[in-house]
């Protein structure tokens, strides 16, 4: 039986926090799920709300020692994760968790290797804010441009890869250019990739959204570095040969 590891990286989200947790986890999924909670040293009660909620569910709680990033709790989350297929789940209601399973399907059919979820695709229906869409297909393509990956969102969260795949990569990242890196370091493989529409609620600022102007600006280097600046040999450790381009 497969099984699907999710990683939710938590900083400060405690206003929701609880009814996040109760929505998210009663989600239905086609397959075993583990849960890695990984408190990104929040200075609100998220990390209590964790534990409290922890004796009634059965998930996993990783704390970091000081404020690193999203990347870094990621890349924590990573190396925890003993599932099949690992993702990312961001701890607010921007992704609907109801969709995963439409998401996981390609790779339970071995079809893919990688699936993306895209907020920007034709038929996913929700109203976005412009400047942040502009951001964000401005940066996929020059992402499309620089990997030879044609994605209508390179910065979407929701990300599934096989285990051996995404385990094998020395990702480096520490806040949100993690998005980039895994785009970059995937496009050195010839891994099979599926890109499939997704619902998107986005929050503002004052709702608790993190990423700002300044990770975008961040964003245009990562995509030179890890495009062109990072080798195959240092981009990952033991890739899998099935995932070798030659």
């Amino acid at each position: 039986m497969s099984k699907l590891s999710v990683i939710i990286p938590i900083f400060n989200e405690a206003a929701t926090l609880e009814q996040w947790i109760s929505v998210f986890l009663s989600c239905p999924c086609p397959i075993e799920r583990e849960w890695i909670f990984v408190d990104d040293f929040s200075t609100d009660n998220s990390l209590d709300i964790l534990q409290q909620q922890q004796t009634q569910h059965q998930f996993t709680i990783l704390k970091q020692g000081f404020n690193q990033g999203k990347g870094a709790a990621v890349i924590l989350g990573i190396a925890a994760a003993t599932g099949d297929f690992i993702m990312v789940q961001d701890a607010d209601f921007e992704y609907d968790p109801h969709e995963i399973p439409q998401l996981l399907q390609p790779l339970l059919e071995n079809k893919a290797d990688v699936v993306y979820g895209s907020r920007f695709k034709k038929n996913a229906l929700q109203v976005h804010r412009t400047y942040h869409q502009w951001v964000n297909q401005f940066l996929t393509f020059l992402s499309n441009l620089f990997s030879g990956i044609y994605l209508t969102d390179m910065e979407t969260c929701y990300k599934i890869f096989r285990s051996d795949l995404l385990k094998s990569m020395n990702l480096k990242s520490k806040r949100f250019g993690i998005e980039v890196e895994l785009t970059a370091y995937l496009a050195k493989t010839k891994a099979r990739i599926y890109e499939l529409p997704i619902s998107y609620y986005p929050r503002t600022q004052l709702e608790g959204k993190k990423i700002n102007w300044k990770d975008g600006l961040a964003a245009l280097a990562h995509l030179i570095r890890f495009n062109f600046m990072i080798e195959l040999h240092e981009a990952f450790t033991q890739l899998p040969t099935r995932y070798l381009s030659k």
